[in-house]
């Protein structure tokens, strides 16, 4: 976490708190039929482009957008904009 100081000592007890971090890539609808036919090597067609910026979530909260990124053979995600931020 960027701080440009020291950290309030009533913030300081919420740092170690965890947070369920999500992010959605797209959404689809589909018919039960379909789902249920799924197996392994489906392919499911989202409702976004692959350039498109995804959510980020904490805790089912809308909290920032970015750009998915791989790391060392990993998925990662590039935080391009904060919801909420003080400038």
């Amino acid at each position: 976490m960027d701080t440009k100081g020291p950290t309030p000592p009533n913030l300081e007890l919420l740092l170690d708190v965890r947070v369920k971090l999500t992010i959605e890539l797209g959404s689809c609808q589909m018919p039960l039929r379909d789902v249920l036919q799924m197996g392994p090597g489906s392919v499911v067609k989202l409702d976004q482009a692959a350039q498109h910026p995804v959510i980020l979530y904490a805790n089912q909260k809308q909290i920032a957008r970015g750009e998915v990124v791989i790391v060392n053979d990993c998925y990662g995600v590039k935080i391009t904009e904060l919801f909420g931020s003080v400038p």
